[in-house]
């Protein structure tokens, strides 16, 4: 049996997430989006009920689509609010909307958001060297820095560790601990 991080458990969809997305660098904006709105959900919740729900997540918000989120009103809000397949989180929801609306403003300045969210790793994954996982931390000084920018840029549910989770997700950062069999085992340490 392969070692596995330790925050993985035995659950066959947190080992599909672990093995094949987790520290994956991600390009497209779509799953760009799909992740901010995902790590946003999952403030206060564990990344497994996020998981769980993703399914009902795509199906309820367009399939991500932040051109058909971003226009979203009252009405839509209020069918989100009552689809138990997702988190009915008002707060969150209305945050996705918001989201969506920075997103394109992104997309617009820089030609796309995977232009604009690499440069803050001068476009290469961080390949971190941890041996055990408390050594990971929740948040660095690069996701301090992301974080302000986009606040600044309106968006919403972008905290220290929501960033670092995003920047971990969309393999920004490669956190694989040492024990793992999907470790890196290059040296390069996290800004």
């Amino acid at each position: 049996m392969q070692k596995r991080c330790a925050w993985t458990t035995d659950d066959p969809l947190y080992i599909q997430y672990h093995d094949h997305e987790w520290g994956v660098p991600v390009h497209e904006d779509s799953k760009l989006f799909e992740m901010l709105v995902l790590e946003g959900m999952q403030a206060g919740l564990s990344w497994i009920t996020i998981l769980r729900k993703r399914e009902n997540f795509r199906k309820a918000l367009d399939q991500f689509d932040p051109r058909l989120i971003s226009a979203y009103g009252q009405q839509d809000i209020d069918r989100l609010l009552n689809d138990a397949g997702i988190v009915r989180n008002k707060l969150k929801l209305k945050a996705a909307v918001t989201n969506a609306q920075a997103f394109i403003k992104v997309q617009k300045e820089y030609g796309s958001f995977d232009q604009y969210i690499w440069q803050f790793v001068d476009g290469e994954p961080i390949l971190n060297d941890w041996h055990r996982a408390d050594e990971v931390p929740a948040s660095t000084p690069l996701s301090d820095k992301l974080s302000r920018d986009l606040k600044r840029r309106g968006f919403k549910f972008v905290g220290s560790t929501i960033c670092y989770s995003f920047m971990q997700a969309v393999g920004m950062v490669n956190d694989h601990t040492a024990d793992c069999f999907l470790y890196p085992g290059k040296r390069k340490t996290s800004r």
